[in-house]
């Protein structure tokens, strides 16, 4: 027997469907950023204590108030007897003694904590996950979530507004998932299914008697009109992305049926049905499996993708980087080249705005050109964003919705009629911006929205593409009458907790230029001042060397020395050296100087760099050496020992990676080795450490710029580690000179 539907659910969630996109305004004072966060020095204990208080007595409230005749769990004998006073006891004490571990996790709000790309998580963000969590909703099905699914739903327009989707033409849509990882594998699946559907719909309109009327429905191919059942294999899958999500409506037109029955026809004829070995037999025998392009700073989760859809990693194809981490736009043309010429379809391209390596966005604007390009030239393709680590700073070029005053002050200093933007590089923004042309766009709230884990999501650009991956249970979706995330995506249960999480801090903290804007410009003028600083406090010809993987805009343009040394020079004298105040006053006075600091460090808010040594000989030139001395630093600051009660026993927390020439080309890697000073080695990768500035307060403490002190314990660990090498190959270190 069917079950009953809730009809007073039902009209909830479609009146959320309908509304306007809203967001409540941040308060715009200079104090509001610290009240976002509970503080490296646990400043705000009261008002978190508040919160949560807050929502244990709500939560508490709920249950009291369902059902109040219902009887209560026991007597009250119960509640004094000795056993459920040893076991209260017992959860006291094993609690206490993990919270003991606790404290030797990595303190990520400490001012120290430069690792990984997380740093403190806001209140507002906390407090959601704790009161959702005492719910403990399952956001698979509305029926199990009818709260946190609506919340759901709108973080994901939230997050499609942010990433520029325009919702007027054609509505966007976007949900929760665990981590971006998993986000990409959908949007590989959602761009593999789009790829085959065309097979699906001709074999069903040459099948099903009741699609005949339907026979001779036409559809854009990208370089004209055609019939569909008049094209063959290679025309089915390089079909315009438009095209192929609107061939439903469109036969159903044709056939003078429902989109419903149609669906109902595709039934067993999919790849969704036979799997991709099997639909590319009956249908693209001729062809090869499809590509999955992706540059060679992809995250890994791009080939455990692959490897799920049965694509394999022969299917994902990488695209070189240049010699700033980004994708070559030139490579991605000669592949596209070649897979026009040897007639082999190309499923999905993968942009990355925000490597996790080198804080580095791909040049999506010009990628977007070509894709257009190609698309003409018959070769049709998804695109695909991976923001996880970048996707937050869109927030910087996205002004507030209407109703919000949208203040645009950036450093609680003189600027207040500055936006955000002003410190992101110019070309970073365009491609940025370029993102609203993607089919699909992942993005991880739990790292530059300062999420509680798991939060990441994907978004569609066209909402109706997320009909390509579901998989519906009537007895849990209720034929689709209720609105629902749950049928859409790879996982089943998960938390309304993390949907609540990332809501409930958007209505504080909005992701657009008066909330998340303002925080990750703040995190940006920080990383600027790292690259500075760290520039300028290894510039005096000492024992150790610097290498920043980003160079400076006059090395990127061969200006030559003068100019490099020159750049040196400002970034040491004019703004290594200043205080905040000051140097916003000089920023804004000196249009010049305003340039080199935009266009100088990440793309984001992280800076890989290698240290070398000096000895008594003069610069190692040893590749492994150098790397010993990085693999010492970051050894020397980070935590891979095995956990213990208290403080870690470290000044400061580094990660660190390796440019692997398997991965990045041995020209890549060559010439960062040859930057550092050493001689490059064939096959041997190159060892660096990584500093993410995720601290929007970092420059502006109670005691001013902390970053002083982070460039000095860097020095005395290099220095350590350097002596350490030294004495173990007998050189003599590098001593002053009188």
């Amino acid at each position: 027997m069917p079950r009953k539907v809730n009809s007073a659910l039902i009209d909830s969630m479609n009146r959320l469907a309908r509304q306007p996109l809203l967001t409540a305004a941040a308060p715009q004072s200079a104090g509001a950023l610290p009240a976002w966060f509970l503080g490296p020095k646990a400043e705000n204990e009261s008002l978190l204590r508040e919160l949560v208080d807050i929502a244990i007595s709500g939560h508490v409230a709920a249950r009291r108030d369902y059902a109040p005749e219902d009887p209560r769990l026991g007597p009250d004998s119960v509640f004094e007897s000795d056993a459920y006073r040893a076991t209260a006891e017992r959860m006291r004490d094993r609690l206490s003694d993990m919270i003991a571990q606790l404290a030797g996790s990595t303190p990520l709000s400490s001012y120290r904590n430069q690792s990984h790309m997380y740093w403190d998580i806001t209140l507002p963000g906390v407090a959601g996950y704790v009161a959702a969590l005492l719910f403990n909703q399952n956001n698979v099905a509305a029926e199990a979530s009818p709260v946190t699914t609506l919340l759901e739903i709108q973080v994901g327009r939230e997050l499609c507004r942010m990433a520029g989707f325009d919702s007027r033409t054609c509505p966007p849509w976007g949900h929760i998932t665990c981590d971006g990882s998993v986000a990409n594998a959908e949007a590989i699946w959602a761009a593999r299914n789009l790829k085959y559907l065309p097979f699906a719909m001709v074999e069903a309109l040459r099948d099903d008697p009741a699609l005949a009327a339907a026979q001779g429905v036409q559809v854009h191919t990208g370089r004209g009109r055609a019939r569909l059942l008049d094209l063959d294999a290679r025309g089915l899958m390089n079909l315009p992305i438009r095209s192929v999500l609107m061939l439903n409506a469109l036969v159903a037109r044709a056939a003078r049926t429902t989109p419903e029955k149609v669906a109902a026809a595709l039934a067993g004829r999919g790849v969704q049905d036979l799997g991709l070995a099997e639909m590319h037999r009956r249908h693209a025998p001729d062809l090869p499996v499809p590509l999955v392009l992706a540059p060679a700073t992809a995250h890994y989760s791009r080939p455990k993708g692959a490897a799920l859809l049965g694509l394999g990693r022969a299917a994902l194809r990488s695209v070189p980087v240049d010699l700033n981490g980004r994708m070559r736009v030139d490579a991605l043309r000669e592949i596209l080249t070649e897979c026009l010429d040897q007639r082999r379809p190309v499923m999905l391209a993968v942009a990355v705005l925000g490597t996790t390596e080198e804080g580095a966005i791909d040049p999506l604007d010009r990628i977007v050109d070509l894709r257009a390009e190609f698309r003409r030239r018959g070769l049709s393709f998804a695109l695909h964003a991976d923001a996880a680590w970048g996707g937050y700073f869109m927030s910087m070029l996205r002004p507030p919705l209407s109703g919000s005053p949208g203040a645009h002050e950036m450093l609680d200093l003189n600027d207040d009629d500055a936006p955000p933007g002003m410190y992101l590089n110019p070309r970073v923004e365009a491609r940025l911006n370029a993102a609203r042309h993607c089919e699909t766009l992942t993005v991880d709230p739990h790292k530059a929205g300062f999420i509680p884990y798991p939060a990441g999501a994907l978004c569609y650009r066209i909402g109706m593409m997320r009909d390509l991956v579901s998989f519906a249970a009537p007895v849990v979706f209720h034929d689709g009458v209720v609105p629902t995330v749950g049928i859409y995506g790879i996982e089943g249960s998960k938390p309304g907790a993390a949907a609540a999480s990332v809501w409930l801090s958007h209505q504080v903290i909005p992701p657009d230029q008066s909330g998340y804007g303002r925080l990750l410009a703040k995190c940006i003028f920080a990383s600027r001042r790292f690259y500075a600083a760290l520039r300028a406090g290894f510039a005096d010809g000492g024992a150790i060397t610097v290498t920043p993987f980003q160079r400076l805009p006059a090395e990127r343009l061969h200006l030559g020395d003068a100019a490099v040394a020159e750049e040196n020079r400002r970034l040491r004298d004019e703004i290594a050296c200043l205080d905040n105040d000051a140097l916003v006053e000089r920023l804004l006075a000196d249009p010049s100087l305003m340039t080199l600091f935009r266009a100088s460090g990440s793309d984001t808010s992280i800076v890989p760099y290698a240290f070398n040594f000096r000895t008594q000989d003069g610069l190692n030139t040893d590749l492994d050496l150098m790397n010993r001395l990085n693999d010492a630093v970051f050894r020397a600051l980070s935590l891979e020992d095995a956990p213990q009660s208290g403080p870690p026993p470290k000044p400061m927390f580094v990660t660190a990676s390796e440019f692997d020439p398997a991965v990045c080309a041995q020209p890549f890697v060559d010439h960062f080795a040859r930057r550092a000073g050493v001689r490059p080695q064939p096959g041997m990768g190159v060892k660096f450490l990584i500093s993410t500035q995720q601290n929007p307060f970092m420059t502006a403490t109670t005691d001013g710029d902390f970053i002083p002190r982070l460039i000095a314990i860097l020095r005395e660990t290099a220095l350590t580690a350097a002596e350490g090498i030294c004495a173990a190959t007998g050189q003599d270190p590098w001593r002053e000179r009188p």
